[in-house]
């Protein structure tokens, strides 16, 4: 959360000219409601089995720029999808950060606690991990200015593929 995947991969398919797609957006749509009602209504796990849905429909398009939730790679069938049909970048960052960037933002059901940073810090130690296992490519956003970022991914992709090959 608040590592900056939307604005990343909206930035990143405009210089790719891919498609753009923000996997909770399309969850949003489909289901006529946000992702705090989701969860309100059909829990963590409702939630959960939407997005797997989602994901493996998704992965199995070509020349897009994929954005997923957070929690996202929980679920082993996403890791496999993810990896298996892209190339998947981790934007890490801290929790100082993340706490910075999802202050205000009230579209976070995990985080409407009396303690995120608890919770962001009991997610990073689940999920860090599985992000590791599945990521081509690693980069830190913290303090980084987007284009910064888009620009390291860009010289790290060249390294793996060939783009628009």
């Amino acid at each position: 959360m608040g590592a900056g995947k939307s604005t990343i991969g909206r930035l990143l398919s405009h210089e790719l000219h891919y498609d753009f797609i923000d996997s909770d957006k399309v969850i949003e749509e489909r289901s006529g409601a946000n992702i705090p009602w989701i969860f309100d209504v059909e829990g963590e796990q409702g939630f959960r089995d939407r997005e797997a849905a989602v994901i493996d429909e998704l992965t199995q398009l070509s020349d897009c720029v994929l954005a997923t939730g957070g929690g996202v790679v929980m679920r082993p069938e996403n890791r496999t999808n993810l990896q298996s049909r892209g190339l998947v970048v981790y934007l890490q960052t801290s929790i100082e950060q993340q706490l910075e960037r999802t202050a205000k933002d009230r579209n976070r059901p995990l985080l409407q606690t009396g303690n995120p940073e608890a919770v962001l810090r009991r997610l990073l130690q689940q999920r860090d991990p599985l992000y590791k296992s599945c990521a081509d490519i690693i980069i830190r956003t913290d303090r980084r200015h987007p284009r910064a970022v888009i620009q390291e991914i860009l010289r790290q992709l060249k390294q793996h593929q060939p783009l628009n090959a």
